[in-house]
């Protein structure tokens, strides 16, 4: 009888969004902490924000293209 080895259960994915966002916060804490987490300047937040306006390559633009 084949066992069903599917990961429903398993990982960061299947946890409720309560545990994820502990997790994840640790994980912030600790890169703070010790120094290796960065921080955007003004300048940086702004040029990044601009960039999330473009579209990427696998964007819409290919929607419409057969594969």
């Amino acid at each position: 009888m084949a066992q069903n080895r599917g990961t429903e259960n398993r990982g960061f994915a299947s946890m409720d969004e309560e545990r994820r966002r502990e997790i994840a916060s640790k994980g912030g804490r600790a890169a703070h902490e010790s120094g290796r987490a960065h921080e955007f300047s003004s300048e940086e937040a702004r040029e990044a924000g601009k960039k999330g306006g473009q579209s990427s390559r696998g964007g819409q633009d290919n929607k419409n293209e057969s594969v």
